[in-house]
């Protein structure tokens, strides 16, 4: 009996051995500890950020800093709404939409 226990010390000193490499390692290289290895997104957070990236593929859009050309494509818009209503095809009320009169149905 003498000779299983001592094996079972062995094991349980080995694991925690690799337990405290492991831990020591992670924490000199700045590695992420996951010893059940479980799924986490500590990949991808740790990935670069590319909305920089994307953002420079489209140019730069002037119109939005001239408040001459915002305040025309706002008046555009509001009369082509009310032209819209003048003929009955503007949006719907609240409450009196497609969704709404599908419910009451």
């Amino acid at each position: 009996m003498a000779g299983t226990s001592g094996g079972g010390l062995k094991l349980l000193v080995g694991s925690a051995i690799r337990q405290g490499v492991m831990e020591a390692r992670a924490q000199i290289f700045g590695h992420q500890l996951n010893p059940m290895g479980q799924k986490s997104a500590h990949k991808i957070l740790r990935q670069k950020l590319f909305g920089e990236k994307v953002a420079q593929w489209y140019p730069y859009d002037i119109k939005k800093d001239d408040p001459l050309v915002m305040a025309r494509q706002e008046q555009e818009r509001l009369s082509k709404l009310e032209m819209l209503k003048r003929r009955g095809k503007g949006p719907p009320k609240k409450g009196q939409g497609r969704r709404a009169a599908k419910r009451n149905k």
